[in-house]
């Protein structure tokens, strides 16, 4: 039996939310706590070793809110890097100077976990902010979903192994993740998982930490998130549920294209999977979907909670981080610059030539400026 909500949510309440969700998630307008200074040429960053001109833009493989992804090759190196190129501009006027160094310094914090997105660069210019990063030429978990519709469960499985050990890994920093959603989730060259976009995270989230800050994507939004309650980490193992069902079943759980509804049945809605998967996917999912974030898997013991369900038997967790197992799926390259799994509506668009008339300033976000050395002296010949 479902219990029944201590404070009902009416229609007009969910009307309210999905305001109010609508504005802090879509516009993601969240304010920002921390003073980012404007640019003044008397206060600059030092300035950085590694500038716009260093690079080929050939693409663009992603689109965001603040600017564009582009494929790029370094002018020394050959090598193929993602540069997240974002507007100083837009950033300013929406008040996301926050989430912008959290993702900057949730990037620093993990550069040496397999299965997240690696920082080798960041510099700035005047109008915009550069970020250097893995090119993982698999393409998105989205993209693939949208060409095969669903996932066999020991591929499915893996998958999730991955996103799993990447997630308490961030957890194992008090980093709790927030915007897990196959959109966020790459496959490298060699078919592994690389999480990717930090924006969302929240940074000093100790085991029992809380937080109510409204923030997520609808799909796969925990319900006391939705709520507007106290959350902790646990909203990451919801997100893996609803990112699980969406690889065994085609779609995320409680999805209706009626954004109210969902975000009802997201609430009420009793979840019923259909036959087709294991019993011990489908407990799987029950107890990562479970409604009480107390009660939910993981809520105690964390990653090694759902190392010990019976799904995830046959990983053998050390290979699996080492990466000795190998991945179910390998994509179909040509080479390291390879775009057949990104996604065409992408590498259509047109790659603005502006991108390399920039002169280099880097006084309005302090400490953006990072440099792999062992990249760099490579790169210069030492």
């Amino acid at each position: 039996m479902v219990k029944k909500a201590k404070s009902p949510v009416t229609y007009a309440k969910m009307k309210g939310i999905v305001s109010y969700f609508t504005a802090l998630i879509k516009d993601k307008k969240l304010r920002s706590s921390h003073p980012i200074y404007r640019h003044n040429p008397q206060s600059e960053e030092p300035q950085s070793r590694v500038s716009v001109a260093d690079f080929y833009y050939l693409k663009v493989i992603g689109t965001g809110s603040f600017g564009k992804v582009f494929l790029a090759t370094h002018r020394e190196n050959g090598r193929y890097y993602a540069v997240k190129v974002l507007q100083k501009h837009i950033i300013l006027t929406r008040k996301e100077e926050r989430n912008v160094m959290c993702e900057h310094r949730v990037l620093l914090k993990t550069l040496n976990h397999p299965f997240l997105v690696k920082l080798h660069f960041s510099f700035q210019t005047k109008d915009r902010l550069y970020l250097v990063l893995d090119y993982a030429c698999g393409g998105e978990l989205f993209y693939h979903l949208q060409r095969e519709g669903v996932f066999g469960e020991p591929r499915a499985r893996f998958y999730a192994a991955e996103m799993a050990c990447a997630l308490g890994y961030l957890h194992s920093l008090k980093i709790v993740y927030r915007d897990l959603k196959p959109e966020n989730i790459l496959l490298d060259s060699a078919g592994h998982v690389v999480l990717t976009d930090f924006g969302l995270c929240k940074e000093g989230m100790s085991g029992r930490g809380t937080t109510r800050t409204f923030c997520g994507t609808p799909e796969y939004l925990a319900p006391e998130v939705l709520l507007q309650k106290e959350y902790d980490r646990t909203v990451d193992w919801w997100g893996l549920g609803a990112v699980l069902h969406e690889m065994l079943y085609g779609l995320p759980p409680f999805y209706n294209a009626d954004r109210l509804e969902m975000l009802r049945n997201i609430i009420y809605q009793p979840l019923v999977l259909k036959p087709g998967v294991s019993s011990a996917a489908r407990d799987l999912l029950k107890r990562l979907l479970n409604r009480d974030r107390a009660k939910r898997l993981g809520a105690k013991r964390d990653l090694t909670e759902l190392q010990s369900h019976p799904f995830f038997s046959s990983i053998h967790w050390d290979e699996l981080v080492a990466k000795q197992i190998p991945p179910p799926y390998v994509p179909l390259l040509s080479g390291p610059g390879d775009l057949t799994n990104i996604d065409p509506r992408f590498t259509e668009l047109p790659v603005p030539q502006s991108l390399e008339a920039c002169e280099e300033y880097g006084a309005t976000f302090p400490g953006f400026t990072y440099i792999n050395e062992n990249i760099l002296s490579l790169t210069r010949g030492h």
